[in-house]
């Protein structure tokens, strides 16, 4: 089974910025996408940016040119560069990530334990 850990959430104010770190554990067989998810309370969960095995990535309206997701290769670290935060993007943020573990199976999706960002003066 796989684990995704994630890190780098806090308090932040208005304008400033985060990183967010997700890094698997576990075997892999093929990692097809990796994603940041989040959810504002009273909310429902909602895809911020996805980065596919090949590189590209795709973001929702609200981040984009704001927000930078990445990946390195080598470990499958997954990163989320977030610049001129606001009190709207304060929510517990997940990462995700659609993967075969082994040979023969179906692709699954699997979630990290989120972590909270609050955007506030």
């Amino acid at each position: 089974q796989m684990q995704l850990v994630e890190s780098g959430g806090g308090l932040v104010q208005p304008g400033g910025s985060l990183r967010l770190s997700c890094a698997p554990s576990g075997s892999i067989f093929n990692l097809i996408t990796m994603s940041w998810y989040r959810q504002a309370p009273g909310k429902q969960r909602e895809m911020v940016a996805t980065i596919t095995s090949g590189g590209s990535t795709t973001y929702a309206g609200s981040v984009k040119g704001r927000f930078t997701i990445s990946r390195v290769s080598a470990t499958n670290t997954m990163y989320l560069q977030m610049n001129g935060l606001k009190p709207e993007d304060t929510a517990v943020y997940y990462c995700n990530a659609r993967a075969v573990l082994r040979l023969g199976e179906y692709e699954d999706d699997y979630w990290g334990q989120g972590t909270q960002v609050s955007v506030s003066s």
